[in-house]
Parts: C-alpha cells; sequence; structure tokens
C-alpha cells in the first residue's frame, strides 16, 4: 500500500496537487459527512490519496496556532472539514484583478521564444470567456515589449544555456563604437526592465559578464562544452542588472534640475541637494565612455566635476564635434 501511494505522488508535481486542494477543500466544506469512498470517486482520486490529501491540511491554514489551521476528520468514515471558512468558496477575479491577469498574459505572449504559447494562448480565451465585457475590454490593450530583440536569438541562447553548449557572439559595444567577437559558456538568459539579456562565463574577460541580446549582431554554437568554470557565480539581480564594482572609478558630476532624473535612473551612491533644484550626483562606473556620451547628450544639464579625465574627455569630444560641424560645407 505504501509503495503504491509513493509512486503515485511521483507522477504528481506539487502543482497539480496544489490545484487539487485549492478545489477540494470547498468542495467537502459544503458537503460535510460525505462518505470518503464516494468522495474520492467524486474527486476522481484513490481514496489512499485522498486520506493523504486530507492529512495534509492538518499543516494549512492562515497562521500556526490550533484553531488557526484546518480541522480534517474521517476516522468513522465520513470526511468532516472544519476551520476552513477562508477558502471555502471558490475565488473569484476582481475587476482589476482579472483586467491584470489578462494583460499580464497578453504580454507573456508577447515574450520571444515563448515554450507554453498553446497554453498560455487557451488559459487566455478561458479568462476573455469567463469574464465577459471585462474581457471584452481587454481585448483592445496593446501590450508590445521595449526590447526589439531577434526572437531566434532568445531561443538559441535560452537552448544553449539549457544543454550547457559554448556560444560564439559578435557583440557590439555602442559606447566604445566596437564589435567584438567572444566564446561564452552561457548559464541563463533573462528579461529585466523590458531587455533580454545572457549571463555567462566570457572567456575573453575570464568573468561573468551580461550581455544585452539586442546588441548581439551573430550568435552560434561553437561545439564545444559550454560548462562555466566552478568560480563562476550568476549575478544577485535583486538590486538591478547594473551593479558597480568597488574598484570602479568614483565620478561627481552636477546635473541641473532638468537632468536630476540621471539619479533616478541609474545607480548612484549620492545624491547631494546642491539648492534650485540642482544636484551633485555620485556614482561608480568601469567605464567612462558612456557617461561622456551621456554628458554630450544633455548639453549644458550636466558639468562632470571629478576625476579630471572625465573633464578632458568631455571636452575633447564637444571640440571634436564642434570641428565636424566647422568643416561641413556652407549652404548655398
Amino acid at each position: 500500500m505504501t509503495g503504491r501511494r509513493v509512486g503515485a505522488a511521483a507522477q504528481e508535481s506539487a502543482l497539480d496537487r496544489l490545484s487539487r486542494l485549492l478545489t477540494m477543500v470547498p468542495w467537502l466544506v459544503n458537503r460535510q459527512g460525505i462518505d470518503l469512498g464516494q468522495a474520492a470517486a467524486d474527486l476522481g482520486i484513490t481514496v489512499t490519496q485522498l486520506e493523504s490529501d486530507l492529512a495534509l491540511l492538518f499543516l494549512c491554514g492562515y497562521g500556526q496556532l490550533p484553531d488557526e489551521l484546518i480541522d480534517a476528520d474521517w476516522e468513522d468514515g465520513r470526511v468532516f472539514v472544519r476551520n476552513a471558512d477562508t477558502i471555502a468558496r471558490p475565488l473569484r477575479l476582481g475587476l482589476d484583478e482579472a483586467i491584470s491577469l489578462l494583460v499580464g498574459l497578453r504580454a507573456l505572449l508577447a515574450v520571444p521564444g515563448l515554450g507554453e504559447r498553446d497554453a498560455v494562448e487557451r488559459a487566455l480565451a478561458k479568462i476573455e470567456a469567463a469574464t465577459g465585457s471585462v474581457g471584452a475590454a481587454a481585448v483592445t490593450v496593446d501590450v508590445r515589449l521595449d526590447d526589439e530583440v531577434d526572437e531566434q536569438v532568445v531561443t538559441a541562447a535560452r537552448s544553449a544555456a539549457t544543454h550547457q553548449r559554448q556560444l560564439r557572439l559578435r557583440y557590439v559595444v555602442p559606447g566604445r563604437d566596437e564589435a567584438t567577437e567572444r566564446d561564452v559558456d552561457p548559464v541563463r538568459v533573462v528579461s529585466m526592465d523590458g531587455r533580454w539579456y545572457l549571463e555567462g562565463w566570457c572567456h575573453r574577460a575570464q568573468a561573468m559578464r551580461m550581455f544585452r541580446l539586442d546588441r548581439v549582431e551573430r550568435l552560434e554554437e561553437t561545439g564545444a562544452d559550454g560548462i562555466p568554470p566552478t568560480q563562476a557565480q550568476p549575478r544577485d539581480l535583486s538590486l538591478g542588472i547594473f551593479q558597480p564594482h568597488p574598484d570602479d572609478l568614483v565620478v561627481t558630476m552636477h546635473a541641473e534640475r532638468s537632468a536630476r532624473w540621471i539619479a533616478d535612473y541609474y545607480p548612484v551612491e549620492e545624491v547631494r541637494d546642491l539648492g534650485d533644484g540642482r544636484a551633485e550626483i555620485t556614482l561608480r562606473t568601469g567605464d567612462l565612455e558612456w557617461l561622456v556620451r551621456l554628458m554630450l547628450r544633455l548639453g549644458g544639464q550636466v558639468s562632470a566635476v571629478a576625476p579630471p579625465e572625465l573633464r578632458e574627455r568631455v571636452a575633447a569630444a564637444a571640440r571634436a564635434g564642434l570641428a565636424g560641424y566647422a568643416a561641413l560645407p556652407t549652404p548655398g
């Protein structure tokens, strides 16, 4: 008997069991005293499985005290479930919840390389049908991902990470206006802030790196195993994608009121109020080139304070730009 019960449990996922329990509890609450065998037959499970589920309910509730846990009794062949008022009725979606779920499912359908598209489409159709006019209204919502990444690139990167196959990338670095060839042992593909990233061990840098997939010009498998070295550890993304290193260069800049958004958009170490809406912003970076480009784009809204190298590079880039304009032919 025990062996058959373990085998049955092994064939059932935790998600399937949770789904059954959430359905079973309100069903039993509204059928107090039902025969154990009849209940199992109506639920489409064995008596042994039902007893196992009822035993699990003793550990469930909204708290940890005895009167906060569900009480199930079936010793006399009749099933009684008490102290389950919080889930005695099937859950129903409210208006905001239904719309949020519909929009979320539509966003999921827009994900490149989605492997369970059929399941998502079926769930979306069922919810739209169940919500009636709410579902019809949500159909008009157009969900688009910000990142214009090639779906084939995402799919290939995911497959390589899953099967631990090494990749060769031609990767564009806009800040340095160059493209490099890199052999990468892929670890995972993640989506954050509307963009897709491949994280893996870069043989060129001999370190873990994050690669934006919309900057990958070419991606192919090398045929070699893509197993990263033991010291390769995925980045903790709880603080976001961009995480400065303690050894990075400390940069200080002054931002006018119109450019103060920099402190909210980029990871910074300190923001000091200078009055009149202006701020002194301190951050760390391993590459000054993107800051040079940012300051040129913002014109006089941001000024470099330190290090001197940053001021010199911004000034040199500005002079080069002006010289380029001066070399243009005069109209007429």
